[in-house]
């Protein structure tokens, strides 16, 4: 693993720091040049399978992450990421279709880069990140909708098809957490972290109580849920009933 440190000041941004996932190591040499003179530091992994355990460790701002991978492929790097940590993810690679960038994002990533890029855009893009995870682009929404249902943060309640729902304070948080982040597949510890669930509540297994209740209230499935889905080994995802 290597570190770029960042060489100038920026024009008033604050410092960043990146894990960067690419085995091309002249492309990971200049991308890591550019931003460290833009005060985004930045730790290069060669190998898909090192990945996790260098996130792990830096605990980054962002990571930018290549699909095609030695040891393990960036879309199963993705995945994961997403099963330890929240930290946004650019997947940054040559596939340029829709059907690999929807397999992307589905799994997990929060923006996608095809080479060859600007460097001038990634940078905004990783900053653009940075600031989104660090609560800089505005105050958590109040008003949350998916499809059908809608969850008022202020008023702490929250309705599906015009029908309000009795949730408990627990349930009211983790559907709160999954809609906020519709699409994106959470996982149990996340969820954990999101809620911040304390004493009897904070064990993995809990979370699958409350989702079984939330999707009971919300008139889902459990056999075949269209709401709130369950990625198998992964966590679960709140989604739009395309009903």
């Amino acid at each position: 693993m290597s570190s770029s440190k960042p060489m100038a000041e920026s024009e008033g941004n604050e410092h960043v720091t990146v894990v960067y996932v690419e085995d091309d190591e002249r492309l990971a040499r200049l991308t890591a040049q550019y931003l460290g003179s833009h005060d985004v530091e930045v730790f290069v992994v060669a190998r898909g399978d090192e990945a996790v355990a260098e996130v792990l460790r830096v605990r980054p701002d962002v990571v930018l992450l290549d699909v095609m991978l030695p040891g393990s492929s960036g879309l199963e790097v993705c995945r994961k990421l997403r099963e330890r940590v929240d930290v946004p993810i650019i997947m940054v690679t040559a596939r340029t279709e829709e059907a690999d960038r929807v397999v992307g994002l589905e799994g997990g990533a929060d923006d996608y880069v095809s080479k060859p890029f600007s460097t001038r855009e990634l940078l905004a893009r990783i900053r653009a990140q940075a600031r989104r995870a660090r609560g800089r682009t505005g105050p958590r929404p109040d008003r949350m909708e998916v499809g059908t249902l809608v969850v008022d943060a202020a008023a702490m309640s929250a309705s599906i098809g015009g029908n309000p729902l009795s949730l408990t304070t627990l349930e009211f948080a983790v559907l709160r957490a999954l809609a906020e982040r519709s699409g994106r597949v959470l996982s149990r510890e996340q969820l954990l972290q999101l809620v911040h669930a304390s004493g009897d509540e904070a064990f993995d297994r809990s979370i699958d109580v409350h989702v079984s209740r939330l999707r009971q209230k919300l008139g889902d499935d459990p056999r075949n849920p269209r709401i709130l889905k369950t990625v198998r080994g992964v966590g679960y995802m709140l989604v739009q009933d395309e009903r």
